[in-house]
């Protein structure tokens, strides 16, 4: 069980932080009363290997019931030995007045304090002890939302290439193109299975049919270069902080060659260390 702590000043980009580690595969819970922590992980504990990375944000929103993260962390840490992560995101004092002035946000502590300034000062005041124990320190004063992204991933993943999940898709374009695609690629330029009528009624999932569209050098060629820019691409997303990448084929029906390139490029691209998963969207319509 991996559980880790996102607490800081209010307005420093924690819910971003939230965003990017449920990407990356942690549960995520925000703004759960501290003490609820160790029961929360008790019945991840019991739900087996699908809740083992747990991330919790915890604050000055929860009022009173605050103070009892320090007794909290103790017993997680201390008696309980679970493997506790704590991340502390803060910004300079005059960066956060600043963006409560352009989002209008009311500070949770302002009806304890005269101001903003006052309240976001009373904060620090109380998260003093909790940015000591910190794991992790991050300054967001200067630091870009893509720019955060990237820090919070590679403190978390081993893989760099776990943050994106690449979805390959078939389409026929007689049934309309996909709305959802961030890259469309039309393959009707290829060998077309419809026309022998001996694979007019299989799909791209079978080799026969694989083995008609890709027995051109233009398909070859095709596949190496779209392979190609997918390996360039890839690592420009990640860094850009995206976390799905919708790639598309289309052919005439959605059955044929749209599937082999789905099904062939998915595999030269899993084979590289992604995540990818595949839908032939259409696969089924010609039958």
């Amino acid at each position: 069980m991996q559980l880790v702590i996102v607490t800081g000043m209010s307005g420093s980009g924690k819910s971003t932080v939230m965003k990017v580690m449920e990407d990356i595969g942690f549960y995520c819970i925000d703004n759960l009363p501290p003490t609820l922590i160790p029961k929360f992980v008790d019945v991840c504990e019991q739900a087996g290997g699908s809740l083992n990375k747990l991330a919790v944000a915890v604050d000055v929103r929860t009022g009173d019931m605050f103070s009892e993260i320090y007794n909290v962390l103790h017993v997680l840490k201390e008696e309980r030995q679970e493997a506790l992560r704590i991340v502390f995101m803060d910004t300079a004092d005059d960066v956060l007045l600043t963006r409560y002035k352009e989002t209008r946000r009311r500070h949770p502590l302002l009806e304890k304090c005269s101001s903003v300034e006052e309240a976001i000062r009373l904060e620090r005041e109380l998260l003093a002890p909790l940015h000591a124990k910190a794991d992790y320190r991050i300054d967001t004063s200067l630091m870009s939302t893509s720019q955060l992204g990237k820090e919070i991933r590679d403190i978390f993943l081993e893989n760099q290439n776990d943050s994106i999940q690449v979805k390959m898709m078939s389409f026929g374009f007689k049934y309309g193109i996909s709305a959802e695609a961030d890259l469309v690629f039309d393959v009707r330029c290829l060998p077309n299975p419809y026309y022998v009528p001996e694979l007019r009624p299989r799909t791209g999932l079978e080799s026969v049919v694989r083995d008609h569209v890709m027995r051109s050098n233009d398909s070859l060629m095709l596949f190496s270069k779209i392979t190609d820019l997918l390996t360039f691409l890839l690592p420009l997303y990640i860094a850009e902080g995206k976390s799905q990448l919708v790639v598309a084929f289309g052919c005439t029906g959605g059955q044929h060659r749209s599937v082999t390139f789905a099904e062939l490029v998915g595999d030269a691209i899993a084979a590289k260390g992604y995540r990818v998963y595949k839908l032939h969207r259409d696969i089924t319509k010609g039958h």
